[in-house]
């Protein structure tokens, strides 16, 4: 299980650092060492861009959770924790993302580092999935299967105001129950306000990973065609032609037939 990693835009770092700042550009923590006053940190589940993710548990309790660390230069003036910290507080009742809890600090070679505390929610990465199946992808029903709870979920950010931004293979957690999968989508991506091309491009963002997942190029020649009515040849035109909204994509899964 992680909490992954957003990224956020460029444009918000707007506040260069001084000369004199700490740059990170990882952290290796060692499992044991002790994180802020309440943690004690396990593996490393994830890294990115924008810092570290880390399996730790609450000394006083004994919970597992996911703490995501931010490099000091990806973080200025706590402007990327404000935005996760915000975002997710106003997303929390949506299932399909991971819950945050709170944020702290620890020391790190004299700076004092800000991290985010979520649950830690058990699973694996999608590509990680992936790659113990049979042909190391998906077969189209198990797509569907995987396709039809994103769209759900995106359907939900997208009523609250919101949007995913970074939706791929490498920000979807899943976990397999029978014929359905649990999933979480662990990266939010921006700091502006949603717009009608967020909307499309969460809903684009979703069909590409579809496609990814089933193999991607090399087996869509062989895709049934209603993949391929789906899929659309990952034309962003089509796509957004056909599937304005999360919910029109949801509602096609659930009304599709089969030839």
């Amino acid at each position: 299980g992680a909490w992954g990693w957003a990224r956020f835009t460029r444009e918000g770092e707007s506040g260069s650092m001084s000369s004199g700042d700490l740059v990170i550009e990882r952290f290796n923590l060692a499992p044991g060492r002790r994180l802020g006053s309440k943690y004690v940190v396990g593996p490393l589940l994830g890294y990115g861009w924008e810092g570290e993710v880390y399996h730790v548990t609450e000394l006083a309790t004994g919970v597992e959770r996911a703490a995501k660390l931010f490099f000091p230069q990806r973080n200025p003036g706590n402007r990327a924790v404000r935005f996760y910290a915000t975002k997710l507080d106003k997303l929390q009742d949506c299932p399909i993302l991971i819950t945050y809890h709170t944020q702290d600090t620890f020391t790190y070679r004299g700076t004092k580092i800000t991290f985010l505390v979520s649950d830690y929610v058990r699973g694996e990465l999608l590509p990680a999935f992936i790659a113990r199946q049979p042909g190391k992808r998906l077969h189209a029903f198990e797509g569907l299967h995987l396709l039809y709870p994103i769209a759900a979920g995106l359907e939900e950010i997208h009523r609250r105001g919101e949007y995913h931004g970074d939706l791929h293979l490498e920000n979807v957690m899943v976990e397999r129950k029978g014929l359905r999968f649990e999933v979480k989508l662990v990266d939010l991506y921006h700091w502006g306000r949603r717009t009608r091309e967020h909307i499309e491009d969460d809903v684009c963002s979703a069909i590409r990973l579809f496609y990814d997942a089933l193999g991607g190029a090399k087996w869509y020649e062989s895709q049934r065609p209603e993949v391929k009515a789906i899929c659309c040849g990952l034309k962003q035109s089509l796509i957004v032609k056909k599937f304005r909204t999360a919910a029109q994509l949801r509602r096609h899964l659930e009304t599709m037939e089969w030839s």
